[in-house]
């Protein structure tokens, strides 16, 4: 079965799930409404998004403890959307990625996006956060940035003018600073108050207590209204996917979303001793939960590592907690929306910076150089080729690289050559003879002499294909010809060719 009905829980479970809601609430606010803003949409959208994530995603089976909303991880891959194709656009190539979403966990295609390197997810994430901070610095002073990426780090000198010689630039400058140091040091402060306030409210209660303060001229959140912000999905958006590139940006939000929302739910496990994710009833919950923020015109949704850890930490039991959480977004949205228009642009670029910085696993890549240097080679690869091309060609060259990576590696080969006969030079193979390793074998064989006879023994390869066996042949043949005695090549009956 697919979907069962959630036990009641006991009172002193509620009690608990009550309040670890209450705190992802608080560490959510900020997030959604950032990573809003960040993606080029109306800062509502980012709450729409949450609230799904809480009052759908929450009540499916899959991941108990796991929280879905927007993520920064997708933040740079809607706003290339959005920028390409329209806001109109959006809708739809979340609802067909959605529909993509049930159809995968449907056919228990889950589990396999835990065959996906675990390098090119880091690369792509590596690669999300470098785009991530190379936009939201130019939001951090307060000027728009430019499209491409190549562009923005072309535009650095321009963007530390504007510093200098604007106030209000050196405002907001300041404003996003303040932010992304109080979310370094806020767990050092002395006290309960770290546990009691998450970092991300922390820091943009105080960006917002400066700025009506000290009366700095910085940009403020945008405010449409919440019904008024949503263009819900219709029959003539469809028609939209017929376009090829829109087609490529769902298969990247399917790609991308799946594994992040997975590998996610893997990380989640690892925190708590409760039940295990099941991934495919998992990749159907993030399906529906895609498939109506599509619907409504929503921003994509994943499971988001930051909530889910406050939320286990905050001592959450079961489902009912994640979908309090979308309950307390709700009335936010509908109740408090002014509070929204009070927020400084410069600070939620702050806290997606240091979402960002977070995403690159710096600490991670100098072991990972020394102990799996190949491993390294694909990760940085990947998060260069998202920062230089695309999200899409991005991913795919890692996810290229990754499987010639492996098949060198499988394909290992050893040659051992014995002169000691007096009337026969023996070569014996051991391991894969692919054609990957067909030169080494070549320049080996090539350089033998040809005045004794040779035995080119191959009984104990365990893998012999079709190119290694052309060659092998041909050159035995060519030796034979040239030689004064005969090749003789045994190739057992089971090794394949």
């Amino acid at each position: 079965m697919l979907f069962s009905l959630p036990a009641i829980p006991r009172a002193g479970v509620v009690r608990s799930d009550v309040m670890a809601s209450l705190v992802v609430f608080l560490v959510a606010v900020p997030l959604c409404v950032g990573v809003a803003v960040a993606s080029g949409v109306p800062a509502e959208l980012g709450l729409v998004t949450g609230i799904v994530g809480g009052l759908v995603v929450g009540v499916l089976p899959g991941s108990s403890l796991q929280v879905s909303g927007p993520a920064a991880g997708l933040t740079v891959l809607v706003y290339e959307a959005v920028d390409a194709h329209g806001l109109a656009a959006l809708g739809v190539i979340v609802l067909a990625s959605g529909v993509l979403q049930l159809a995968l966990g449907a056919a228990r295609c889950g589990r396999w996006f835990r065959a996906i390197s675990v390098a090119v997810v880091q690369g792509m994430l590596a690669g999300i956060g470098l785009l991530l901070i190379l936009g939201q610095a130019y939001t951090l002073v307060d000027l728009a940035a430019p499209s491409s990426a190549l562009e923005k780090i072309g535009g650095i000198p321009r963007l530390a003018g504007e510093l200098l010689s604007a106030p209000s630039a050196r405002s907001a400058f300041a404003v996003g600073a303040v932010t992304i140091a109080v979310l370094v040091w806020w767990k050092r402060v002395p006290g309960r108050l770290p546990r009691l306030l998450p970092a991300p409210l922390a820091a943009i209660a105080l960006a917002i207590a400066a700025v009506a303060v000290l009366g700095l001229p910085v940009a403020t959140v945008d405010v449409q209204g919440l019904v008024e912000s949503l263009q819900p999905t219709g029959p003539d958006d469809l028609l939209r996917l017929a376009d090829i590139a829109v087609l490529g940006t769902v298969m990247a939000f399917t790609l991308i979303a799946s594994a992040e929302s997975l590998f996610s739910a893997a990380a989640v496990d690892r925190m708590h001793d409760g039940p295990r994710t099941e991934y495919d009833k998992e990749l159907i919950a993030q399906g529906a939960g895609n498939t109506v923020c599509g619907l409504l015109g929503a921003l994509p949704m994943t499971a988001v590592i930051v909530r889910s850890a406050a939320n286990v930490q905050a001592g959450a039991r079961t489902r009912l907690s994640r979908v309090l959480h979308g309950v307390w977004l709700l009335l936010f949205a509908a109740l408090f929306p002014a509070v929204l228009s009070v927020i400084p642009v410069a600070a939620l670029a702050g806290v997606l910076i240091h979402a960002g910085a977070k995403l690159i696993p710096v600490k991670e890549f100098g072991p990972l150089w020394r102990e799996h240097r190949g491993e390294a080679v694909v990760l940085a690869v990947t998060a260069l080729a998202i920062v230089t091309t695309d999200m899409f060609e991005g991913v795919l060259l890692g996810l290229l690289m990754a499987v010639a990576k492996s098949a060198w590696e499988t394909s290992g080969i050893h040659l051992d050559v014995d002169h000691t006969h007096a009337h026969r030079i023996r070569v014996r193979l051991t391991g894969n003879a692919t054609f990957l390793r067909l030169p080494r074998i070549l320049d080996t064989l090539e350089a033998l002499p040809t005045d004794r006879p040779i035995e080119l023994d191959l009984s104990r390869l365990r893998h012999l294909d079709h190119a290694c066996h052309a060659a092998l042949t041909s050159w035995a043949r060519q030796h034979n010809s040239e030689g004064i005695e005969t090749v003789r090549v045994k190739i057992p009956p089971t090794t394949s060719a």
